[in-house]
C-alpha cells in the first residue's frame, strides 16, 4: 500500500482538516484511507492507497493549491494591504484579489507540486514559491493607501463584468455551476456567504429562495443586475 504524507504546523491545522475533508469521499470510493495525526508542533495527513492513485494525487494537488492560493494568500494580503476600508470591506477586497488570479496561481502551484509524495505545506510555501510571493507583492504595490469603498465597488464591477460564471445561493450555502457546494471561504478563517461569492469569481448569482437581508444588500451593491432573486 502506497503512502502520501502531507503536514502543516499546528497553528495551521485547519488547512489539513480542509484537505482531509476534501478528499475523504474520493478515498472511500477508491479504497484508500486517510488518517489525521496531531503530533505536537505538526499536524499530519497520511493517505494510504492500494493500486491506482492518480485521481487521489490529483485531488490532493488541487486542494493543496487552493490552501496556498486562498488561505496563505489571504493572510499575506491582510497583513500587507494598507487601505482606507472597514474590516469587512478589506476582507472582500482580499477575496476579490484572490479570485482575480486564482486559476493562474493554482496552476503555478500545481506544477511545483507534481509527483510529490511527501511534503510540508508551510515549508513548500516558504522555499518553493518565492516567485509567486513576489507577484503578490507587486499586486499590493498597485493598490494605494487611499483605496476607498468607491474604488472597491468599481473594482468589483470590473471583475463581475468580465466573468460569465454562474453560482447559486440557497440559505447560507453557495453552489458552483455543477451544483456542488463551495466552501473555500473557510480557508480565510471564517466561512461566510459573501466571501464565498466573491471568491467564486461569479458573473451571475442565482438565489434559490429567500436570502438573509445582509446578503441581499451585498448582492444589490456588488452584483447589481447580475443577481437573480426567485
Amino acid at each position: 500500500m502506497d503512502e502520501i504524507i502531507i503536514s502543516e504546523k499546528t497553528q495551521n491545522s485547519a488547512y489539513i482538516t480542509y484537505l482531509y475533508n476534501s478528499v475523504s469521499e474520493l478515498l472511500a470510493r477508491e479504497g484508500g484511507r486517510g488518517e489525521l495525526l496531531f503530533l505536537g508542533e505538526r499536524t499530519v495527513l497520511r493517505i494510504s492507497v492500494r493500486g491506482e492513485k492518480e485521481r487521489i494525487r490529483a485531488q490532493l494537488c488541487e486542494k493543496t493549491a487552493e490552501i496556498i492560493a486562498i488561505g496563505y494568500k489571504y493572510r499575506f494580503l491582510r497583513q500587507k494591504l494598507s487601505v482606507c476600508l472597514s474590516g469587512r470591506e478589506k476582507k472582500l477586497l482580499c477575496a476579490a484579489l484572490i479570485a482575480a488570479d486564482l486559476d493562474g496561481d493554482k496552476a503555478y502551484i500545481k506544477r511545483k507540486l507534481e509527483r510529490t509524495k511527501e511534503y510540508c505545506i508551510d515549508g513548500f510555501y516558504t522555499f518553493r514559491l518565492e516567485l509567486l510571493r513576489a507577484k503578490w507583492e507587486k499586486i499590493i504595490e498597485y493598490i494605494p493607501q487611499g483605496f476607498s469603498s468607491c474604488d472597491l465597488k468599481r473594482f468589483c464591477d470590473f471583475l463581475v463584468g468580465e466573468s460569465s460564471k454562474k453560482i447559486y445561493v440557497k440559505g447560507n450555502s453557495v453552489f458552483g455551476e455543477n451544483f456542488l457546494p463551495l466552501r473555500r471561504s473557510r480557508l480565510t478563517g471564517e466561512e461566510d456567504v459573501e466571501t464565498e461569492i466573491m471568491l467564486s469569481d461569479a458573473g451571475y448569482v442565482f438565489c434559490l429562495g429567500n436570502v438573509e437581508e445582509s446578503v441581499g444588500d451585498f448582492l444589490q451593491k456588488y452584483y447589481a443586475e447580475r443577481a437573480v432573486f426567485s
